[in-house]
């Protein structure tokens, strides 16, 4: 097995490393042959550049013995076997990749690919990105602080080799540009959920050429999964009558999640071309996100003072717990109703008897505030993934809780 110094690094840092044989310097490593052997694609030979009047030698991946930060070690029986160029039909990350345009799917030139991302894993070498940044072009012109001003948060702008293909499919004999897009027929494979990730990554332009590619169902489901900046950026760059149809695809209940990041005089419009019998229901909905959340909270839940005993609750809990809507959560509290912490049922079973429910609490409690609306409680239970939250006044006492059933309960009250 190859010995890898790092587990992931980018092509133009490994490209020009020396390649020995022993101690003896073979060339310098000119390129990387991959092969669509999976999902992502492996490299198969090293291409080294030798000096003036020495034919490049093709090395077979396990003929690599070593890669350090500096250079390659290769194990070979003889160098002349090796002397010999790459098939016809062999991809060259550097040659026929780096640099090199990629397209959307309407053939718009949309970005260059400034490196490659490599990834050593079980003792080979993937493909996983292709990087779009221009700090990479920069790194590569060895100007790396003026590349750390370029990469503002460190975010690379990459997109996952998975869903950018070489064209045409025969590469052949390399000759001027061979250029990259997304696949349309890769995109009906995609899960909406992963789709959506990838929607996220890529600029608006790209990002606009795939989903316009969807066909409507799945252009919905994907609508949804996206954060709400990129579905307030995809829904404006399409024509209204084509967001009616997407909405008139999914349940009230999305509908109104997606049109409520909207201006109102925007959701209003789109509405107006909405099913008729759908847009009364996302109406209401949309309505009721505005609710405050106050309305919706219940004040049948269990609480405890601070110095309470485990063995105390759990001696109490069937009979505490007979008729209320959140039983999976204690509320710790003080004289005056002001949450100081929470135990969930699962913590409380699993600690000692004699502990106190200030020792086992979590102090951080995620909650709302008595302004909050049902959207707001909506956003928070998604993120979180609780079952209830608490909601509190300005001076953190617990006005009530609202479960999670219940908010879903009114979002699907039409579907």
């Amino acid at each position: 097995m190859t010995t890898i110094m790092t587990t992931a690094f980018y092509l133009s840092e490994i490209i020009g490393r020396k390649v020995f044989l022993g101690a003896r310097k073979l060339g310098k490593l000119h390129d990387l042959v991959i092969a669509e052997t999976g999902k992502l694609p492996e490299v198969t030979h090293f291409l080294v550049a030798r000096p003036f009047g020495h034919h490049a030698l093709l090395v077979p991946w396990d003929k690599v013995e070593v890669i350090t930060e500096t250079e390659v070690a290769v194990r070979l029986e003889g160098v002349e076997q090796y002397e010999k160029d790459p098939a016809r039909s062999s991809i060259l990350l550097k040659d026929y990749i780096l640099d090199k345009k990629v397209l959307d799917l309407d053939d718009n030139e949309v970005d260059i690919v400034y490196d490659v991302r490599l990834v050593a894993r079980n003792g080979k070498i993937y493909v996983t990105d292709v990087d779009f940044s221009r700090s990479r072009l920069l790194r590569r012109m060895g100007l790396s602080r003026l590349a750390n001003l370029f990469s503002g948060n460190g975010k690379a702008e990459m997109l996952s080799w998975a869903y950018v293909q070489p064209l045409p499919e025969h590469i052949g004999p390399f000759s001027g540009e061979v250029k990259l897009r997304v696949l349309k027929e890769k995109l009906s494979e995609i899960h909406p959920v992963d789709l959506a990730d990838i929607l996220e990554e890529l600029d608006p332009a790209q990002r606009l050429a795939v989903f316009s590619q969807l066909e409507t169902e799945r252009a919905a489901s994907t609508l949804e999964e996206v954060e709400p900046r990129v579905q307030r950026d995809l829904i404006s760059s399409v024509q209204k009558e084509r967001t009616a149809e997407l909405i008139n695809s999914m349940t009230p209940a999305q509908a109104a999640d997606v049109l409520a990041i909207l201006p109102a005089s925007d959701a209003d419009d789109i509405l107006k071309l909405v099913d008729q019998e759908t847009a009364p229901k996302v109406q209401f909905l949309m309505d009721k996100h505005d609710e405050r959340i106050l309305n919706f909270v219940t004040s049948r839940f269990i609480k405890y003072g601070p110095g309470t005993r485990v063995s105390e609750v759990l001696g109490q809990y069937r009979e505490v717990s007979r008729e209320k809507d959140v039983i999976i959560y204690l509320y710790v509290v003080d004289e005056q109703d002001k949450l100081l912490g929470v135990v969930d049922l699962a913590r409380l079973l699993l600690s000692d008897a004699d502990a106190r429910l200030d020792a086992i609490m979590v102090t951080s409690v995620i909650h709302l505030d008595s302004q909050s609306t049902v959207l707001e409680a909506s956003e928070t239970f998604v993120r979180y993934g609780f079952r209830a939250l608490p909601v509190v006044n300005e001076t953190d006492t617990i006005l009530g809780v609202i479960p999670y059933r219940d908010i879903m309960n009114l979002k699907h009250r039409y579907v």
